[in-house]
């Protein structure tokens, strides 16, 4: 048979590995495990696109290579069920979204079973069911106990499209929604948040895992960590002092004027009748924090009237408002100091405000221009001729000494914002007594399901509230005249430790088993770069947090993170939100899944991914068919050249290695070239074939398995160990040669540097490339240029 009939063999080792339960994995026994994690799908549409395929098989292709270099491989799949994805899938399909959530999950399952993957079915989780919900809602009733939950009013960033809040985190920087691309308005709520803040210093230390660079920078930015002084600064004829937060107190000396946030407290006790200045700040609390924080836009301000003293030199400087200040981040007040800021300077020129110069990039240098490093300090008494480092230090000596300062840590990060005022999601298992008093709901009524009667469709109020079961329910446990919370928590919360129930999922009465601790932490996490500074911030604060209550023994939960690459339609990324996807499901129905996994591995590098285009899958299906026909041919007893020896072990350690860093792309190649090589003849090493397949194996799984078995083995391939490459058959004195046609580049091929020149030609005519341009011809004259070049005349 020279077709590879892949249709019957899929169906064939699918059936076969689920029947057998190949892929379950024993919890009792962790010795060498390896738990290779991929992030879960959102149902979100009722079927996988070719960008989730783009993650899900290469993924399998390590997991499947792993284990044959001898590990346990856990490799669980599932399904992230809960949130507004799913939830306005069934509002676009005027569907109730238990119902659209279910049959998306159904759909999607058996696509991810045509992947051939060597998932662990029996411990599926979906986080919109009673039975993993229910743990969720007891995670929040651990972080309340542990004072790491709690509910307060705050403006919050309102999608009016979506009808919810969003945390920061999902406002992109145009101020826009990243679901919806509605404009976010700011609207003031009593929200629940996670005090994600207390870990805050802990999050910046990466020690012990291996993580992209680029993602460390990325959260440690968004945590953004400073070190500086927190100063007063008496307002004058008020009792009342300004706190002000600098990283650079070297430079009190020049501190010009003050500005604070349009939410300061001391506003408020301000008597302001102006009307200009109420306008500004009504319209800069009209803006969430991204579009203040926009270095790009113009600043904008307004005087109080007031003026502050420099606690320092006694001078009288200009209270100002502006919407760049944010009351979150330090204490909402900044001190300008025009002489050594960029923006503090584009600000005192726009109003003309006064410019001191106290810093000088050379000792005892005096300055006439702006200067915003590091130097020495001028004009600055007691401080003149120290360093940065130095005069801050003495600085805060003399501010702790005269009880007006003190050093300050300061974060960027802000808590977790928690609760969503939408249907689809886990509710929050808090309800209020007639007095408004709050109150956990004991564990024993969990899950607090979510209650049926409702409407779910957004119209700016939690839809929970509608529900008659729900406080029926509520006042039947509770009492008459109490209240449920209504509502629901952010899909980010199910997301943030649902590692950890993959491998407890099928335990009933708690949600970790401590004999199973050892297949903890994911040694292997691949997924979108994307989630950065959300998902995989949250698991890391929720892993440390679970730690400090005693529930876990570890301190990451990711020890190597790997983003895949994104795949692009017309160089946007592919998004059921966006209806730019491709479905991968004619291609397997045309090509077979082992094809159109080579051929997302083969399109380029995984962590890059690339815009689709699917003209190459071809050129990858006639490959799967030459190992096809390749592996069929005739056993020969003839012993190996040194040459057929030096490829086979240089395919073993080059496939190896690539593998071992998920660089799939160019172990394929290196395969092609293998089979390229042996091509064409009419009998094939017996030893060569298993090697091969074993190589191979990982990256075309079903194949390989059908050819194993045509060999005479009666157990999966995946039970085989990768073979093993000696370098004595690498090390070879080796020569490229290129085989031209009438002149035109044809083939090429490498030797030992003492082969003959008559075994260099006749390997030039047996290239398989180059015999394509000789049938039918005949030759009538070969040129030989040592160490480089063949060429054959023909007619």
């Amino acid at each position: 048979m020279s077709q590879y009939p892949f249709k019957e063999i899929e169906e064939k080792w699918q059936n076969f590995w689920k029947i057998n339960e190949c892929h379950k994995i024993n919890f009792d026994n962790s010795k060498n495990k390896f738990y290779n994690l991929v992030m879960f799908s959102y149902p979100s549409g009722d079927k996988l696109h070719t960008g989730h395929w783009y993650n899900y098989g290469p993924a399998d292709t390590y997991a499947r290579f792993k284990k044959m270099q001898g590990y346990n491989v856990f490799q669980p799949q599932g399904f992230d069920s809960f949130g507004l994805p799913a939830e306005n899938y069934a509002i676009k399909h005027n569907v109730h979204p238990a119902e659209s959530t279910n049959n998306n999950i159904s759909k999607m399952r058996e696509q991810l079973y045509k992947i051939g993957a060597m998932y662990d079915w029996s411990q599926e989780i979906i986080t919109s069911k009673p039975e993993y919900y229910k743990w969720t809602q007891w995670l929040f009733l651990k972080l309340y106990e542990n004072n790491l939950a709690y509910q307060k009013e705050a403006l919050v960033n309102w999608d009016p499209v979506d009808q919810t809040v969003l945390a920061n985190e999902q406002v992109l920087s145009d101020g826009t929604s990243e679901r919806s691309g509605a404009k976010v308005i700011q609207k003031p709520l009593k929200q629940w948040f996670f005090k994600i803040t207390k870990y805050a210093n802990e999050l910046l230390n990466f020690d012990g895992v291996d993580w992209p660079k680029k993602t460390i920078s990325m959260q440690k930015n968004w945590i953004g960590k400073s070190i500086g002084a927190l100063i007063e600064f008496k307002v004058a004829d008020y009792n009342y002092q300004i706190e002000v937060f600098t990283t650079r107190p070297d430079t009190i000396f020049g501190v010009t004027y003050i500005v604070l946030a349009p939410e300061h407290k001391f506003i408020k006790s301000l008597k302001i009748n102006s009307k200009k200045i109420n306008n500004y700040i009504d319209d800069s609390l009209s803006k969430n924090e991204l579009q203040r924080m926009d270095l790009n836009k113009n600043k904008t301000g307004i005087f109080t009237g007031s003026y502050a003293i420099n606690p320092v030199n006694g001078k009288k400087i200009p209270i100002w408002i502006a919407d760049y200040v944010l009351i979150s981040y330090g204490s909402g007040a900044i001190m300008g100091v025009p002489g050594h800021d960029d923006r503090d300077y584009q600000f005192a020129k726009k109003y003309n405000l006064a410019i001191d110069y106290v810093v000088s990039g050379k000792k005892d240098n005096k300055i006439n221009e702006p200067f915003y490093g590091e130097g020495y300090c001028i004009n600055s008494s007691f401080l003149n001729g120290l360093d940065t480092e130095r005069a801050k230090n003495k600085i805060i000596e003399w501010l702790e000494s005269n009880k007006i300062g003190k050093k300050k840590v300061n974060f960027r990060l802000r808590d977790w914002l928690i609760s969503r005022q939408r249907y689809w999601g886990t509710p929050i298992p808090i309800v209020y007594d007639p007095n408004g008093n709050k109150h956990i709901i004991p564990e024993k009524y969990l899950p607090w399901k979510l209650p049926d009667d409702v409407e779910y469709k957004p119209k700016g109020t939690s839809p929970l509230g509608s529900s008659k079961e729900l406080i029926k329910r509520t006042e039947n446990i509770f009492g008459k005249g109490w209240r449920p919370e209504i509502d629901t928590m952010d899909t980010f919360v199910c997301s943030s430790w649902y590692f950890l129930r993959y491998i407890n999922s099928s335990i009933k009465n708690y949600p970790f088993d401590g004999n199973r601790l050892n297949w903890l932490p994911v040694d292997q996490y691949i997924g979108g770069a994307e989630h950065a500074t959300m998902h995989l911030l949250y698991s890391r604060f929720i892993t440390k947090s679970l730690r400090d209550m005693g529930f876990l023994n570890f301190d990451e939960p990711f020890l190597n993170l790997y983003h895949q690459g994104t795949i692009t339609k017309d160089g946007a990324k592919m998004s059921k939100s966006r209806g730019n996807t491709v479905s991968p499901d004619e291609f397997v129905i045309k090509y077979g899944s082992d094809t159109f996994r080579a051929f997302l591995m083969f399109m380029g590098p995984f962590d890059e991914g690339g815009d689709w285009n699917d003209k190459g899958i071809t050129g990858i299906h006639r490959f799967l068919n030459k190992i096809w026909r390749l592996i069929h041919l005739p056993n020969t007893s003839k012993e190996p050249t040194r040459e057929d020896l030096r490829v086979l072990h240089l395919t073993i350690k080059v496939v190896t290695e690539d593998l071992s860093l998920k660089k799939f792309n160019t172990a394929i190649s290196r395969c092609m070239e293998f089979v390229n090589y042996f091509s064409g003849r009419n009998n094939f090493y017996n030893n060569f074939k298993s090697s091969f397949l074993k190589i191979i194996a990982p990256l075309v799984p079903h194949l390989a398995e059908e050819l194993w078995q045509y060999l005479g083995n009666n157990k999966s391939i995946f039970e085989e160990s990768l073979p093993k490459y000696e370098n004595i058959y690498l090390d070879v004195e080796e020569i490229k040669y290129v085989v031209q046609v009438n002149g035109k580049l044809r083939g090429e091929f490498i030797v030992d540097k003492s082969t003959k020149r008559d075994e260099i030609l006749s390997l030039a005519k047996e290239n398989s490339n180059v015999k394509r341009f000789l049938n039918g011809k005949s030759i009538i004259k070969e040129v030989l240029i040592p160490n480089k070049l063949v060429n054959l005349v023909v007619l």
